[in-house]
């Protein structure tokens, strides 16, 4: 493949993923910019890990948005920058027991009645938010909203794959036109300059309500790498190891909190995006991340960024949330068997528990949402008989 092809489907890459990596900072208040930096390093780190045979992007995680927003009132952002840095040690520490005991206890640990029930709690937990930011203008949010539904459905190829970038886009000029657009963002930024780099501080109340979501996103983690590997007919889980990819993102997150930015994750949609063209070259993957660093360094990127007003993030999250909690029903029913007392079972605890406001604390962490969610659906996964065969059978 020439280098001139090799570079646009890196483009494509780094657009596929713009959108929902520019969205976690926008919501949380951290720096859009710094976000696409430690997008663009931590897929890097993670490519030196895996030995540069996984392709696969890292971008912002959404699972972290709510204890993001609750750490940084709270305590400041530094010390949720803080939890963000010991997420990734716990992904680091998962990684080091996988690597002495190999993979198979993941796979009992979370199998799809514990990974949708999870999924469908990240999804409706956001949800307000979404409804929230929506509700300060709701005719153009919906607008948004339905922009991007029908760019999914509409557009074929690779546009099918940017509805978020679409209908951003056309909900920021409707805001134009609307007269609500605020500029003074992007005046003021510099045309190139660096990242605003934030430092994180440490405090065990902060990193108690953060670090236990990485119990969340290591099912994440699992289920993206399993799917990328369907994409692109490998099992990366033996080769390089999901030692080695959990390491990657774990190191990958903990960077992107010592430098300002917000957790990171592997990114389903470039797999889809993978699946769309064929080309499964990690090394485009690694130029996708280059063009991520480039825009970092473009100030007025970051400032057209923050002036995005509120309504058409709004409208934007409804779907995106939405579909988060659509895809955890898909996986709940198409990989465990409904019918049965015992999934059900689980599902309804892990549901109940995950959308509560139960706080469980355990040592000096704090388990509560989508963190507690996982581990009363994992530990009742394992304790609880199967079910009984029906008389006569």
């Amino acid at each position: 493949m020439n280098t001139g092809r090799k570079v646009l489907l890196s483009m494509q890459h780094t657009i596929a993923m713009f959108g929902a990596t520019v969205l976690v900072p926008y919501l949380t208040g951290l720096n859009p910019s710094t976000a696409l930096l430690t997008a663009g390093l931590g897929t890097l780190l993670f490519h030196l890990i895996t030995g540069g045979t996984v392709p696969i992007f890292l971008g912002s995680s959404f699972a972290f948005i709510g204890v993001i927003q609750i750490v940084s009132k709270e305590f400041g952002m530094q010390y949720a920058l803080g939890g963000i840095v010991a997420a990734g040690l716990v992904y680091v520490a998962v990684a080091l027991i996988v690597r002495l005991v190999g993979h198979g206890f993941f796979q009992s640990l979370f199998p799809p009645v514990v990974t949708g029930s999870v999924i469908m709690v990240i999804g409706l937990t956001l949800s307000p938010v979404a409804i929230d930011m929506a509700s300060s203008n709701w005719p153009i949010a919906l607008a948004v909203f339905f922009i991007a539904a029908m760019s999914s459905l509409a557009f074929r190829g690779f546009l099918q794959m940017l509805p978020i970038l679409i209908a951003v886009i056309a909900g920021y000029l409707i805001s134009i036109a609307a007269g609500i657009v605020d500029f003074t963002a992007v005046s003021e930024a510099a045309w190139i300059g660096l990242p605003q780099l934030t430092f994180p501080a440490f405090r065990w109340e902060a990193i108690a309500v953060i670090a236990p979501v990485a119990v969340v996103t290591l099912i994440e983690h699992w289920g993206d790498i399993n799917a990328n590997g369907a994409v692109v007919g490998r099992d990366f889980v033996k080769n390089p190891g999901l030692w080695r990819t959990l390491l990657g993102d774990g190191l990958a997150t903990s960077l992107a909190g010592l430098l300002g930015g917000p957790a990171n994750t592997t990114y389903s949609e470039n797999t889809a995006t993978l699946s769309l063209t064929g080309v499964y070259d990690p090394a485009i993957l690694r130029g996708a991340a280059f063009f991520a660093l480039g825009l970092a360094f473009f100030g007025k990127v970051g400032g057209l960024i923050r002036s995005i007003p509120t309504p058409v993030m709004g409208g934007i999250s409804i779907l995106l949330f939405g579909m988060i909690a659509s895809v955890g029903v898909s996986t709940l029913f198409s990989g465990a068997n409904m019918n049965s007392t015992r999934n059900r079972i689980i599902a309804a605890a892990v549901l109940v528990f995950g959308l509560s406001s139960v706080v469980v604390p355990l040592g000096p962490f704090k388990f509560a949402g989508m963190s507690l969610a996982t581990i009363i659906g994992a530990s009742l996964n394992q304790v609880l008989p199967k079910d009984k065969p029906a008389e006569g059978r």
